[in-house]
């Protein structure tokens, strides 16, 4: 299900990156089930996929216990904790954004994201999806089946991230004279450190003051893959790979040194707020991530909501 990254490399959603993203649906689908947030697509779109791993925890027929190592740091209980306070991190996000006015929102690497038809937007709001071309389709084909309609005017821009996408995002209707509210959910760790300076380097260029982008930032550092971490992690995956789902998620990102977001985000023009991942989840009154090996397993992950220029 899994292989090693190229720069040319392709996928769909049960597939390297993309699976990853139906985990998330999974993860959502599954806290949509504890009424812990509401995206009633997420099931669905995971079904339409049919990698069954991810299926059958979305609908609730696996439990922790069948699927999670005793005492782990991570494991798919974790992670839905993580992704019921990530959902509604970025769903506030949306929801300020356009409180305060904005009428545009780019959601980058969309993946199987329904926000554009299960959120309530505001009249005259356009939400611009992008993924890669193959992500979009299965997309667009699923929600057809479903006779789902946006809730927004949406539109896709069907083109990977490496690839000029900002002429894409203008010639799908982007106005770069209007405020945006962009999103990077779940997306930088999987870049290059030089990718994800491009891809903010081209946020800034399409963004006028009053802007906003909220992110997901994974700081790597010695604890990060440490070896007792590494090993537990190893532990989860073969648990995983016991249950069908065969991925090394190890393999899919990359931990090259980079520039740390929000400073490189105001360093050119933006005012970044940090929310610490521990901080997140018990906000969200979710347990912490636990510790492994004597160090906290994603400690030092932030998400960060930045403004461009002026108050907003």
């Amino acid at each position: 299900m899994s292989a090693e990254r190229t720069d040319d490399d392709t996928w769909d959603l049960a597939t390297s990156v993309g699976a990853t993203a139906t985990m998330v649906a999974a993860g959502r689908a599954r806290a949509t089930r504890a009424n812990l947030i509401d995206d009633r697509f997420a099931e669905p779109l995971v079904r339409a996929v049919g990698v069954e791993f991810f299926t059958r925890w979305a609908t609730g027929e696996l439990a922790a216990a069948d699927v999670d190592v005793p005492g782990a740091f991570w494991g798919m209980q974790q992670m839905t904790d993580l992704l019921t306070a990530r959902t509604q991190y970025f769903d506030g996000f949306l929801s300020e954004a356009t409180a305060a006015g904005i009428r545009q929102v780019v959601i980058l690497a969309s993946g199987p994201d329904a926000r554009g038809y299960r959120l309530g937007w505001p009249a005259g709001t356009v939400v611009f999806e992008i993924d890669q071309p193959e992500v979009l389709a299965f997309k667009a084909a699923t929600f057809a089946e479903l006779n789902a309609a946006p809730t927004a005017e949406v539109h896709t821009v069907s083109i990977d991230l490496r690839q000029d996408w900002p002429a894409a995002l203008r010639e799908a209707g982007y106005d770069e004279t209007k405020t945006c509210a962009w999103i990077a959910e779940g997306l930088l760790p999987f870049l290059p450190s030089e990718a994800q300076d491009r891809l903010l380097d081209n946020i800034t260029a399409l963004s006028v003051d009053g802007s906003r982008l909220a992110s997901e930032v994974t700081v790597f550092s010695a604890s990060t893959h440490g070896d007792q971490l590494s090993d537990s992690m190893d532990d989860v995956t073969k648990r995983w790979r016991d249950h069908g789902f065969d991925v090394e998620l190890g393999e899919l990102g990359y931990s090259d040194k980079r520039d740390d977001v929000a400073d490189y985000l105001d360093s050119r023009g933006w005012r970044s707020v940090r929310k610490p991942l521990q901080e997140l989840l018990a906000d969200a009154g979710l347990p912490r991530i636990s510790e492994a090996g004597g160090a906290t397993a994603f400690g030092d992950n932030y998400y960060c909501t930045s403004v461009k220029g002026r108050q907003a």
